[in-house]
């Protein structure tokens, strides 16, 4: 007898929200350049297709006194109602105000995740928005660490703990599910 294998789950427009997690300038600065580049490109790529999409975009940034604001190029393509939550804690879990701003869309129990550090803010926020029942899915090639064997070492511990680790570009598709969908050639030239 054979046991019924896991079904991989996928993106799904009406049920996605994109958080992004501390992409902030002197962060950004302590990240190795050229992996820093791809992950900021990727990070708009997913703001830009959700805007198209009506998909909502939540952003923190954690303690920006120290930190800075988030990274120009993204704070610039974040929507208007994408207003920051500011935080000390490493889980934006723990941070006031941001389950209340999760919560706006009930019906959306799906968080993309994507930002910095992967090791560290990132980690222990899927951790939470698990544990709250979310079902968590996170772009490898929209995350870092200042450390890549940091970043491969928790991308590992994510996929053994059952969040969902996939491509920027996958999320995308996912998101149109058909390329009959009326939006389609505005997000497919996002990826070419």
């Amino acid at each position: 007898m054979t046991t019924p294998q896991a079904q991989m789950p996928l993106c799904q427009r009406t049920l996605s929200q994109l958080l992004i997690i501390d992409a902030q300038e002197r962060l950004a600065a302590a990240m190795q350049p050229d992996e820093l580049t791809q992950v900021v490109n990727n990070i708009n790529r997913l703001v830009s297709a959700a805007k198209m999409l009506g998909i909502p975009v939540i952003a923190t940034q954690h303690y920006s006194k120290g930190l800075g604001p988030i990274i120009e190029s993204i704070h610039a393509n974040l929507p208007q109602t994408a207003d920051p939550t500011e935080k000390t804690a490493f889980s934006c879990c723990t941070a006031p105000g941001f389950e209340r701003n999760i919560s706006l869309h009930p019906a959306r129990r799906q968080l993309i995740v994507v930002g910095m550090e992967a090791h560290i803010c990132i980690a222990q926020t899927v951790s939470g928005l698990q544990r709250w029942g979310y079902q968590v899915f996170v772009p490898a090639d929209g995350i870092i660490s200042r450390n890549s064997a940091h970043k491969e070492n928790v991308l590992a511990r994510m996929r053994q703990g059952g969040i969902q680790v996939l491509c920027t570009e996958s999320v995308g598709f996912e998101w149109l599910g058909d390329s009959s969908d009326a939006q389609f050639r505005d997000v497919w030239s996002l990826f070419k």
